[in-house]
């Protein structure tokens, strides 16, 4: 099962990646996300998850440790306003540009010229 596991975080983390590389904005908020998805995995199960355990430390022989599960609620939230906020940038950009592409250069400006 673990590798199981480690696969998937894998193709997460590596699909992640690619769309992170990609020129247009939704594919990169896509990337994103699915980087958050893959860490959101690793960490929960660092946890050593195991059906029917109690969440509670020391209170039986078989137990599941609940912070990892809490750090996952916390990075759920997280990157839930980071999603929001690229969104909003990306929708403004835009607005801005008239193009959602992100290597862009403004209309009439003359490309050979160093900045």
């Amino acid at each position: 099962m673990e590798v199981l596991v480690a696969i998937a975080i894998g193709a997460m983390t590596a699909a992640g990646v690619y769309l992170l590389l990609r020129l247009r904005t939704f594919p990169v908020v896509l990337g994103l996300s699915m980087l958050s998805y893959a860490v959101n995995v690793f960490i929960f199960a660092s946890g050593r998850l195991l059906a029917g355990a109690p969440p509670i430390l020391g209170a039986a022989e078989v137990m599941t440790d609940p912070l990892p599960q809490a750090l996952v609620l916390t990075a759920i939230v997280i990157s839930f306003g980071m999603t929001a906020l690229v969104v909003i940038m990306a929708l403004g950009s835009y607005l801005n540009a008239g193009t959602d592409a992100i290597d862009i250069e403004k209309p009439g400006e003359d490309p050979d010229r160093a900045h």
